[in-house]
Formats: structure tokens, sequence, C-alpha cells
């Protein structure tokens, strides 16, 4: 099975580098491809230097399985080139989410909805991704009417010059040529993408379309806040879910416990609470401070964070790999 990444030499790159060595997933060839300004440059994986290759030259090696992480215009161009030819693709840009025809995926939710013929498939957003994973077995369980988010959500999640911003300003106290508007360290800024003409982000609507396709209910109310704060490890977010049924807070923490992929913290007389901090690095999503709204009926509050980066992208990502591999899709 050969597998290309495009945007190898980006930040989610090369996370997914990190990720694909780590998971091992069965490949004959690992095809790294890239702007025209990295081809040539040489990537680590496995203890051995690949060469970075052109996105032409990945289509002309005809690989099983593509993940392209370089930027919704590349994707939109490229990833029917791949798809014609008979690759499969995984996109982790926003350009193919919406569309209809095309399965937006989190393997603990809706991969089995997947089939051989589906030759792209989108990767949701960061924040989406840890929201969903939280709420799966609940919204199963309890069915969700309503959800009311504020993100908090790292600089990385911009890129490698939000990075920079932030570190040039903690070290010099400004950076030129910033990504932000405001400088970001010592900050909070409630602007996450564009502003659209309803007064939300592009980031903030993402999180809606996003929930109401991947668990196939376009009936549910939500409304979203994004801030963007001065943190590297991960993004977080306060969420309160109201239901349509009544719950018993012992089966809501049975039914965490039971989450693929969900890691419960919770336990606040001892300070034990996600933190993007000790999120790095990780591939669960952690949830904490579950307590009963009670200012609501059938509503509770919860503490959700990930390493956006890994479960937020890459990961992600080459657990759909996994699950096309498995399943003889390719």
């Amino acid at each position: 099975m050969k597998i290309a990444v495009v945007g190898a030499t980006g930040m989610v790159g090369n996370v997914m580098l990190q990720v694909l060595a780590e998971q091992k997933l069965e490949m004959s060839e690992l095809i790294l491809a890239a702007s025209p300004r990295s081809v040539g440059k040489t990537l680590e994986f496995n203890n051995e230097n690949i060469t970075v290759v052109s996105v032409e030259d990945a289509l002309s090696a005809s690989p099983d399985i593509v993940i392209f992480s370089a930027g919704g215009r590349l994707s939109r161009e490229m990833a029917p080139q791949f798809a014609a030819m008979g690759s499969t693709v995984i996109d982790n840009s926003s350009a193919w989410r919406m569309d209809e025809k095309v399965p937006l995926i989190v393997p603990e939710i809706n991969a089995g909805i997947l089939t051989a013929e589906d030759k792209i498939i989108a990767n949701p957003n960061c924040s989406t991704i840890q929201m969903v994973v939280a709420l799966n077995k609940l919204h199963e369980a309890y069915k969700i009417d309503r959800l009311v988010i504020s993100t908090y959500q790292s600089v990385t999640g911009t890129g490698v010059k939000a990075v920079e911003q932030l570190m040039a300003e903690r070290k010099n106290g400004s950076a030129e040529n910033g990504v932000y508007p405001h400088p970001i360290d010592m900050n909070c800024l409630p602007h996450g993408g564009d502003f659209l003409v309803n007064g939300y982000t592009t980031e903030e609507m993402k999180l809606v379309h996003e929930t109401r396709k991947i668990f196939n209910d376009y009936t549910l109310r939500i409304s979203s806040t994004v801030v963007r704060v001065p943190v590297l490890g991960g993004h977080s977010e306060a969420v309160n879910v109201s239901f349509h049924q009544p719950f018993d807070m012992k089966d809501v923490m049975q039914l965490l416990a039971n989450s693929p992929g969900v890691t419960i913290q919770d336990d606040p007389l001892n300070n034990a609470y996600p933190m993007p901090l000790f999120a790095e690095g990780m591939d669960d999503v952690f949830v904490g401070r579950i307590r009963r709204d009670e200012s609501h009926v059938n509503a509770l509050n919860m503490w959700i964070v990930s390493d956006n980066l890994r479960k937020g992208a890459a990961t992600n990502a080459v657990q759909i790999a996994e699950y096309i591999s498995s399943n003889s899709f390719i």
C-alpha cells in the first residue's frame, strides 16, 4: 500500500508523520509532497530520509491513500485528480467538509458510513472533532437539543506564523508582520477565522454545520463563540449541552467512561481537570468539570480539551486511513 502525505513539511504534516510512525500503518511506500519551495528537502521517517517531491510527482506515483494537509485551494484542485485515478483522499482542509457527496468522518462515530466508492473523505475541524467525540454517547442516550460552546483555541490552530508571533511577543514584547490583528501574548482574541454577515466567524459556523453533519441530525440548535488564546498545547472548550431526555449523572459518567477516545479527568477537589498543557502530544479527548446545569432542566456543563494537531487533525486522518485499509476499500 502506497501512502502519500501532501503538505508534509507543514505543522500538521510533521505531526502526521509522527502519528504514522507510532500507529505503524502497514505501507510499501511513503510519498511526501509539498509546495515547490520545499521540493528536494528531506524529512526523516522511521530512521529513513525521504526526499520531498512535488504534488504532481505524487500524483504520478499512484498512491492508494493520499492525506492532504496543504490548504483548501490545493485540495479543491488536486483531490479530484487523485480520486479520478483511484486514490482515496483524506482531506484535512475545509474544502470538502460541507459537500453533500463527501463524508465527514470521525472514526469513533461514523466510519461505518464509508464505502469503497468514497474517494474523497473530509477530516472535520479540530474543535468539532474533540467535541463530538466527547458528546457522541450522550447524544445516543439522551438526544441533544442545544449546544452552547465557547472555545479557547491554541495558536497552533492558525499555523506556524501564529506560533512565531506569540513567541516573538513573549521574547521581545512585540512582533512584526503578525498574523493576528492584535497582540496574542497576554491577551485573548474573540476572533477565529473571518467574520460573516451574521456576526459569527467562519470558525464558529464550522462547529454548527460540521456537528450537525457528523451526527446526521440537522435539528440540533448550536451557538458558538471562538476565542484564540496564547497557548501551544491544544484547544479547550466550555460546552453547555441540553438534552431532550432527562439524565442521571452517574449514567453520564459511565457513558463517558465507555466512550472510545475519551479520558475523564474530573476530580476538582484535588485540582484534577483537563488542561492543554498536559493534553499536548496525546491522542485522547480529555473531559472534566462535568456538572449538572442548575439553571436549566436536562442540561449539563463540560470542559473538553484535546491536542488540536493530533486528534484534531493528524490522528483522526490516520485513523480514517486505518479504517479504509482494514476494510479493503483500496
